[in-house]
């Protein structure tokens, strides 16, 4: 039987950049409130909102101090409950973030924590004494330099993989899981519909800490290879299920790096005894760079038959035995218009739109991120001051003031491209003073592009991409192959450098979806079925053997019929 969260469509907000309704530059609760009917109109079922808990700041509200407290810069718990019941009250579902891989050093667990080694709190996190005067392995913090901050009151070090302000938890302890538990349970009474999971992948850390590989000339090893999908990830999640998650119908996604085809299967397991489904990153990855050392930071392109290569693995290998998650875009990546597209005024908008039809015509749950229904771009960073993303700062910091791995101005160029300042840019509104983000000063620049792209435009515009992805969720409800059919590559599809071609059918319909992923005119044949009807299409009229630039297309045939008129 299909599930509610099968056939849904969610948006993404992150709070800091939505709309900031007090003027302090910083988006909060109430202005979420206020362009409710924006979402609403854009037709979506669920709203996920990044981290809106008491914070410390460091990375974006994912180092809680306070899970069961509202972030002040956002509002208040009576703002959050309004802005529940005013989204239910017009069939909005609110998803919340969770963050318990780590906790910030600021939260009351650590402050006692680091008191002393007999604390009561001190197994809650992960603390290990000096190996020859340095730290317990050579794991490095995914966000620059190592993984462990010595204490010096206590005289050990503490495991953080991200921050040194965001320790990492200690699952072993089933003190720390039943506490989780009785937060999710918490926040359960107070009337949220689910949660998405940061990192859940890392709770289950290898027993005896051994040291990564190291690449040659890495100042660390990669602890996150032997971290992530632990061998008691499953285990701690089942429990977490049996005692919170399966008391409700929720929606919930587990961010996953790292994970395979036979892991995400365990997450997302159709059987219910985990997680509804997962975030995986492969495609994420395809446009790294080809230096190890330099990790994410590039500008190269990745190719289509490297993307098309792996959504058919997971569009197949997911087929049947778990469900997967469909996305381009969140809090932590790139404009896919600027990524995988072209954000050029002549062709944004199409290829917007071609990406758009090519993920939401896909099995899975599509996720939508502010401001990717109008298109929005990647912006320029012209010196590290413009760069607030603590992840890029610290990057900079160790690639090229310590590692002289790279030269400023190319690694600024890569931020452009990747850095996650891209995403969190605030939302652009209107063509006034600050995109009616704001009245006063935003917390981050606002892209200089607002004055052409923005949400009254794309309102007063029927041919805008938000009309374009209204359009392609209202199929995703109506259309029962969206959902439940087959994936297949169009026949000689597989090594098409330029197009991506695939069908999805079940035993009453087919859909064929075509995609020009380039900006030339190409020739191609492909032969809807007798009695197709086009229902999606980013230009005016058919051109039945030719793909204009950026063109897509979508057939839709209702099997057992023919069309005699």
């Amino acid at each position: 039987m299909t599930k509610w969260w099968q056939k849904a469509v969610v948006y993404q907000v992150y709070p800091r950049s939505f709309q900031d309704s007090n003027g302090d530059g910083i988006g909060d609760l109430p202005g979420i409130i206020r362009r409710l009917p924006y979402i609403k109109k854009l037709g979506v079922d669920v709203i996920w909102l990044n981290p809106i808990y008491k914070t410390s700041n460091v990375d974006g509200g994912y180092d809680i101090s306070d899970y069961q407290a509202i972030n002040p810069d956002f509002g208040t718990m009576a703002d959050f409950k309004k802005l529940l019941v005013k989204a239910h009250q017009i069939g909005l579902k609110i998803m919340l973030d969770l963050v318990v891989n780590h906790s910030s050093s600021e939260h009351k667990w650590f402050i006692e924590s680091r008191q002393s080694k007999d604390n009561p709190y001190r197994d809650f996190y992960i603390w290990r004494d000096p190996v020859d005067g340095h730290e317990p392995n050579n794991w490095g913090s995914f966000f620059s330099g190592p993984a462990w901050t010595y204490d010096t009151k206590t005289k050990q070090y503490y495991l953080h993989l991200f921050a040194k302000e965001q320790p990492d938890l200690n699952w072993t302890n089933p003190q720390v899981r039943q506490a989780v538990f009785e937060m999710m349970n918490w926040w359960a009474k107070q009337g949220i519909d689910g949660f998405r999971m940061d990192v859940i992948s890392l709770l289950s850390k290898p027993k005896g800490l051994p040291d990564g590989p190291q690449a040659p000339n890495a100042p660390y090893g990669d602890g996150g290879s032997l971290v992530a999908n632990g061998k008691h990830e499953h285990e701690y999640l089942q429990e977490m299920n049996q005692q919170v998650l399966s008391k409700y119908d929720w929606i919930t996604v587990g961010e996953t790096a790292g994970v395979t085809i036979e892991q995400a299967a365990k997450y997302a397991n159709l059987d219910g005894s985990e997680l509804n489904m997962v975030f995986q990153f492969e495609h994420m990855g395809l446009d790294s760079n080809r230096d190890p050392r330099l990790g994410k930071w590039s500008d190269r392109k990745a190719t289509l038959t490297d993307l098309r290569t792996n959504l058919t693995k997971w569009q197949q290998k997911l087929a049947n035995r778990a469900w997967n998650s469909l996305y381009w875009n969140n809090h932590d990546q790139p404009r896919v218009v600027s990524r995988f597209g072209n954000d050029s005024p002549q062709y944004r908008v199409l290829a917007a739109k071609m990406l758009a039809a090519m993920l939401h015509c896909m099995q899975g749950t599509p996720y939508i991120y502010q401001g990717e229904e109008l298109g929005m771009t990647n912006t320029h960073f012209a010196t590290l001051n413009d760069v607030v993303d603590v992840e890029a700062r610290n990057a900079y910091h160790e690639l090229v003031e310590q590692e002289k791995i790279i030269s400023g101005q190319k690694l600024l160029s890569y931020f452009d491209a990747k850095s996650r300042d891209n995403a969190r840019t605030p939302m652009q509104w209107n063509n006034q003073k600050n995109a009616g983000f704001s009245n006063n000063k935003p917390w981050m620049q606002v892209n200089p592009n607002y004055q052409q792209i923005n949400a009254a435009a794309a309102l007063a515009d029927p041919n805008s991409i938000f009309y374009f992805y209204q359009q392609l969720i209202k199929l995703r409800h109506n259309l029962a192959v969206i959902t439940d059919g087959d994936f297949q590559l169009v026949k000689d599809n597989t090594k098409d450098p330029d197009v991506f071609a695939y069908t999805r059918r079940n035993s009453d319909q087919q859909l064929l979806v075509i995609c020009n992923f380039t900006d030339q005119i190409l020739k191609r044949h492909y032969s809807p079925a007798p009695g197709s009807k086009l229902i999606v299409q980013n230009y005016q009229g058919e051109m039945t053997s030719t793909l204009r630039p950026y063109e897509t297309r979508v057939y839709l045939t209702v099997l057992g019929t023919t069309n005699n008129d």
